[in-house]
């Protein structure tokens, strides 16, 4: 038997500590956490992503009372950039959450298919995308999928 350990690093960053274009692009990811559409969880989230040519899109999460016709920010956000802009990688994406009391003290992550989809844009454009993700006692900052998605699934698999 063999073990194989996977080790995940990430930066902790003050907001303040942030660099400008990080800073903006968070204010716009919080921001974007008003226009959600969260009747019934009442738990909004923003993303907001910066592209490779500067430009930034912002996406939120929006929820229908069939669960599963929802869409999360993060989606949101991909799908409407790659979509508008087929030919720009995305080189930061930014997501905050809050719920009726406020932004979380710490950050979320994506869930699982927010992080297959944010895989298959990375290798889409062959370019790693960074992620910061925001809380009151920090953000994190992921320098690129593999390392929120280990062990992932994508096409080279299938050759």
């Amino acid at each position: 038997m063999k073990n194989l350990s996977l080790q995940i690093d990430i930066k902790i960053y003050d907001y303040k500590e942030l660099g400008s274009s990080d800073r903006e692009l968070m204010d716009e990811a919080m921001a974007a956490t008003n226009r959600s559409y969260a009747p019934y969880s009442h738990f909004s989230v923003g993303a907001a992503a910066r592209l490779s040519n500067g430009i930034i899109v912002s996406g939120t999460n929006q929820e229908n009372a069939a669960y599963p016709s929802g869409t999360c920010a993060e989606r949101t956000t991909l799908f409407y950039a790659n979509s508008q802009y087929p030919d720009q990688a995305v080189e930061t994406l930014a997501i905050a959450a809050r719920n009726e009391r406020g932004f979380l003290s710490s950050p979320i992550p994506p869930c699982g298919a927010c992080r297959q989809v944010m895989l298959e844009t990375e290798k889409r454009f062959k370019h790693p995308m960074r992620i910061l993700l925001y809380g009151e006692e920090g953000i994190y900052e992921i320098k690129d999928m593999s390392a929120l998605l280990p062990l992932s699934f994508d096409a080279s698999a299938m050759e």
